[in-house]
C-alpha cells in the first residue's frame, strides 16, 4: 500500500510555499508523526509530519521546489516497511547479522551532512571512500570525491582509467592550427588567491520582507521624529529588582518590557498611532496587540503581544521569550505573526546609534530602540554623565500629524524617565 505525503492547507494569505528541507531520503523507514518534511512559506516554516509508519519510497519535489495546498510531494510504502522488517527477522534469525557475515550498510555509515549532499547531488555513495572513525563517510569525503571528478581526476575508490599520451615530437598534421596559449598583460600582476562567491536563491521569507519594505516606501508618506531618553531611573530599577524578579517570575527583566508597557500607555492616550489605513478608511484599535520584531536565522519576524496593555511586566517578558524559542527552533506560527497594531524595533542590541525604521503596513507607527550610551547631560544646572538612548519614531503622515507624532515620543520619553507612574498607572 502506498500512502500520499501532501502539503496541508496553507493559512490564509499564503499561496504556495516552497519545500524547505526533508528529513529523511527514500529507504528511510519512518514512523508516524515522525518529521519528514518542512515547508517554507514567506511568514512561518510549517513541520509535516509523517502520516503513517513505512518507508520513505520516493520524494517527489526536492529542495527549493514550489508548492501548494494538497499538493503531493512524496510517497510511503507500508509494503517495503512489512519487507525490511521481515528481511530484518530473517538475519537476526540465521545469524547473518554477526559481525563476521554483515555487510557495511553505506547509507548508515554516512554522516547526515555527507548523505544530504550525496542525496541532493545524486551520487553513488559506494564509489566514495570514507576516512572517518570504521570507514565512515564524512561531508569532507564527499567534498573532495566532487572537487575530483569535477576536475577530471580520478574518482575516490576507483582505478585510474588508462590514457594513452602522444609521443613527443612534432604534433599531428590535422588540418586544424594549435590553439595559442594565452599570455599574461605585461604591466599587471596576476592574480593567483581565490576570487570565491555563493548564489543562493532568496528564502521566502527574505523575499516577502522585501516585497513589504519596498510596499512600504512607495505607498506610504514616511517621516521620522527623534528623542532622546533618560534611562537611568529605568537601570536602576532593573538593577535593584533583577534577581527578585527572575526568582519569582523565572525569566530576567529587560529594557524591552519597560518600552512595551510604555507604548502600550502612549496608545491609549494617543489612538492616532494606534490606527491603520484600510482603503478609504481609517480604523482606530481599541487595543493594543504590539509587534516586537525579532531576528531569527531566517530573517526578520515580528511576533505579536496581544493585549499588551493588560500585560505585566513579567508577562512580557515571558512572552518575549517564549517567541524567541519559537523563532530559533521554527516553530513560529501564522497566529504568532499575523495582526499587530504598533512595532517596536530593537537596533541597540547590534550596536546601532541612530536609524530610522521603515512601517510595518498597514500600520500607521513604528517605534525605533536603539544602543544606551553614557553621555554628558545638563541636570539643575549641573553636567552629569547619564546613560541616554535615541528613540526614533516613524510614521504615516498619511494620518499622523506631526504633533501627534512628537507628542508621542515624549509621552514614552516621560514615561521611562519616570516608570514608577507607568507601573502604578498614575
Amino acid at each position: 500500500m502506498t500512502i500520499e505525503v501532501r502539503v496541508p492547507a496553507l493559512p490564509e494569505s499564503v499561496s504556495d510555499g516552497v519545500v524547505a528541507g526533508w528529513h529523511k531520503q527514500p529507504g528511510d523507514e519512518i514512523q508516524r508523526d515522525e518529521a519528514l518534511v518542512d515547508i517554507e512559506t514567506d511568514k512561518v516554516v510549517l513541520e509535516i509530519p509523517a502520516p503513517d509508519d513505512g518507508v520513505l519510497e520516493k520524494i517527489l519535489l526536492n529542495n527549493g521546489d514550489t508548492v501548494v495546498a494538497d499538493q503531493v510531494i512524496g510517497l510511503i510504502s507500508r509494503e517495503a516497511a512489512t519487507t525490511v522488517a521481515s528481511a530484518t527477522q530473517a538475519v537476526a534469525a540465521s545469524g547473518a547479522d554477526s559481525p563476521e557475515n554483515r555487510q557495511p550498510d553505506t547509507r548508515a555509515s554516512m554522516g547526515p551532512a555527507a548523505r544530504k549532499i550525496v542525496a541532493e547531488h545524486g551520487l553513488d555513495p559506494g564509489r566514495i571512500a570514507g576516512t572517518g572513525r570504521d570507514g565512515r563517510v564524512t561531508k569532507a569525503d564527499v567534498l573532495d570525491f566532487m572537487d575530483a571528478r569535477s576536475a577530471g581526476k580520478p574518482r575516490v575508490g576507483t582505478a585510474p582509467a588508462a590514457t594513452t599520451q602522444p609521443p613527443p615530437g612534432p604534433a599531428a598534421d590535422t588540418g586544424e592550427q594549435p590553439a595559442e596559449i594565452p599570455q599574461p598583460t605585461p604591466g599587471l600582476p596576476e592574480i593567483e588567491e581565490e576570487r570565491p562567491q555563493k548564489r543562493v536563491p532568496m528564502t521566502r521569507l527574505r523575499a516577502r520582507v522585501a516585497e513589504r519594505l519596498l510596499h512600504a516606501t512607495r505607498n506610504t508618506a514616511m517621516l521620522t521624529t527623534f528623542n532622546e531618553v533618560n534611562m537611568q531611573p529605568v537601570m536602576e530599577l532593573r538593577a535593584r529588582y533583577k534577581d527578585e524578579f527572575e526568582s519569582i517570575h523565572g525569566v530576567r527583566l529587560g529594557i524591552m518590557s519597560f518600552f512595551v508597557r510604555a507604548a502600550a500607555e502612549a496608545l491609549k492616550r494617543h489612538p492616532d498611532i494606534n490606527a491603520s489605513i484600510d482603503g478609504d478608511d481609517i480604523v482606530y484599535h481599541g487595543f493594543c496587540d504590539i509587534g516586537v520584531a525579532i531576528s531569527s536565522e531566517r530573517g526578520l519576524v515580528v511576533p505579536i503581544l496581544r493585549n499588551a496593555e493588560y500585560m505585566s511586566l513579567a508577562e512580557i517578558e515571558t512572552g518575549i521569550v517564549e517567541f524567541t524559542s519559537k523563532a530559533r527552533d521554527k516553530k513560529l506560527e501564522m497566529e504568532d505573526i499575523t495582526g499587530g497594531t504598533f512595532t517596536i524595533s530593537n537596533g541597540g542590541v547590534f550596536g546601532s546609534m541612530l536609524s530610522t525604521p521603515i512601517l510595518n503596513p498597514p500600520q500607521s507607527a513604528i517605534l525605533g530602540m536603539h544602543k544606551i550610551q553614557e553621555r554628558p547631560v545638563a541636570e539643575h544646572g549641573k553636567v552629569v554623565i547619564r546613560p541616554v538612548m535615541y528613540v526614533a519614531l516613524t510614521y504615516d503622515h498619511r494620518m499622523v500629524d506631526g504633533k501627534s507624532a512628537v507628542t508621542f515620543l515624549v509621552t514614552i520619553k516621560e514615561l521611562l524617565e519616570d516608570p514608577a507612574s507607568m507601573l502604578l498607572d498614575i
